[in-house]
């Protein structure tokens, strides 16, 4: 009895302490979230816009090399972006089964004409045929000898060479592919007329200024070049809706053919526009926003943004210049939560 008597007396206190405990006491913190902020500031804003393209022939410029009859491909020595010099070899060739038959077939047949026309003339001097019987026989040792000799001088040709310096755009066949004669083997673009091609919004094109020049990034690239916008075509490409801006590639870039290129163009300047990092910016389906941070809450703010400049987006309304956004943190941010600032930027 006495121990069931000290089991008893625990558990009672332990209610009684439990009970004697307020809602305050058990109540959850309310969530803070630590952020970076930044300052909302004014300044003239630079409009740029990017533009993503490809470097390609400028028309005259580009060589085409075909197959000159039906073959087998041995080896492509020079794949696409390859610059090669006139004469280098850039794809090697050779005849199929069924060309070395032909090839076989046409040798056998000029031997059998040439054959044919002797025996003609032997027997045009015997008094034996007419004068048209050996004009038959001379025009046809003459077709069969002229059908030999065009196999001959396409199957010499199976080695493809560059016909002047340039760089490789196309390989239309792969190693141990048959091809039909005249199928497109090579592109070649010739030294010096390399030019870059941009998609661009029909509107944003015709903002472009006269004289513009194009920062241009090539893929893999981290070394931008400058060059000046040749033409700005504003016919709309019926697969793409977008208008085409060209630049010319210069040949020290090291640009090839096919080469995926990124643009950057400036369309103007905005001055004493707003400005926040870009890092602050959100979306909701949409509608971009930010979060205003006062007395160390955050509130969702809507907002109009313009043109993005580096690191930076401009804002055309929804926030005052002064106003702190936060930068870092954001997406765990909601409406109303309470926040502790772990730096702040301008």
């Amino acid at each position: 009895m006495i121990i069931r008597k000290f089991l008893i007396l625990p558990l009672t206190c332990g209610l009684m302490l439990s009970s004697c405990q307020s809602p305050a006491d058990t109540a959850a913190p309310d969530p803070v979230a630590t952020i970076d902020v930044a300052l909302v500031t004014t300044g003239n804003i630079d409009e740029k816009i990017t533009l993503y393209g490809a470097a390609e022939a400028n028309g005259a410029g580009k060589y085409t090399l075909s197959a000159p009859m039906e073959a087998l491909v041995q080896a492509v020595d020079a794949p696409v972006g390859t610059q090669v010099r006139r004469g280098q070899i850039l794809v090697r060739l050779s005849p199929s089964p069924t060309a070395r038959l032909d090839l076989v077939t046409a040798s056998a047949n000029a031997s059998a004409a040439d054959l044919a026309h002797a025996r003609a003339r032997r027997l045009r001097a015997d008094g034996l045929v007419s004068d048209a019987d050996v004009e038959t026989a001379r025009a046809a040792k003459q077709t069969a000898d002229a059908a030999r000799a065009s196999l001959a001088t396409r199957n010499g040709a199976l080695v493809l060479r560059a016909p002047a310096s340039g760089t490789v755009e196309i390989v239309g066949a792969s190693a141990g592919e048959l091809v039909a004669p005249g199928t497109t083997i090579v592109s070649l673009v010739k030294e010096g007329d390399l030019r870059a091609r941009f998609g661009v919004d029909p509107a944003i094109a015709r903002r472009i200024p006269q004289g513009s020049y194009v920062e241009i990034t090539a893929a893999g690239s981290k070394t931008p070049f400058n060059v000046p916008v040749l033409s700005v075509d504003s016919v709309v490409d019926p697969v793409t809706k977008l208008a085409s801006v060209y630049v010319q590639i210069p040949d020290e870039s090291g640009v090839g053919a096919g080469e995926s290129l990124t643009g950057r163009v400036l369309l103007g300047n905005i001055p004493g526009g707003m400005t926040i990092p870009y890092a602050a910016l959100l979306d909701d389906g949409g509608q971009p926003y930010v979060f205003v941070i006062a007395q160390n809450v955050a509130k969702r703010r809507d907002i109009v943004a313009g043109p993005r400049t580096g690191d930076r987006i401009s804002v055309a309304s929804g926030l005052k210049p002064g106003e702190r956004v936060a930068t870092a943190g954001v997406t765990a941010l909601e409406d109303g939560m309470k926040v502790r600032i772990q730096s702040a930027k301008k």
